[in-house]
């Protein structure tokens, strides 16, 4: 049991390395070129190669460092600030967009369409210092 579990680990090790870099990433030139350059940026005999020390993390907005799914961060962070500043503001009960996201109804927050999620990003985003919304955040 223990030499099968040891190659399961193994196995499964060998799996992951070899799974796609780039998963969300149509094939084409631009997804062959990155994954080249860091292949030969981290073997230290090509001539593009770059020390440990030296190197820098770089993420995009695949889902890599943002969650797309259900929603954005920004998305769920403004909700979430609508119902922190509920109390402040009772007339959001009858008022939508905001009657929607204290309901929890989010088909029709996303039928308000871009004037009503920009309603919503207005509100929980302006009136605060950078230091204000770092706290916040």
């Amino acid at each position: 049991m223990r030499h099968a579990l040891i190659f399961f680990f193994l196995f499964s090790i060998n799996v992951t390395f070899a799974a796609d870099p780039l998963p969300s990433w149509n094939a084409g030139p631009a997804k062959d070129a990155i994954i080249n350059y860091v292949k030969c940026a981290t073997n230290d005999g090509c001539p593009l190669y770059v020390p440990p020390q030296e190197r820098i993390a770089v993420f995009d907005n695949d889902g890599t460092l943002w969650s797309e799914q259900p929603a954005y961060f920004q998305l769920l962070f403004a909700l979430d600030r609508v119902r922190a500043l509920a109390d402040q503001h009772p007339e959001w009960k009858t008022e939508q967009p905001f009657k929607a996201v204290l309901e929890n109804d989010l088909k029709t927050v996303a039928e308000s369409g871009k004037a009503g999620l920009l309603k919503i990003m207005a509100v929980t985003h302006s009136g605060m210092t950078t230091d204000e919304f770092n706290d916040i955040v």
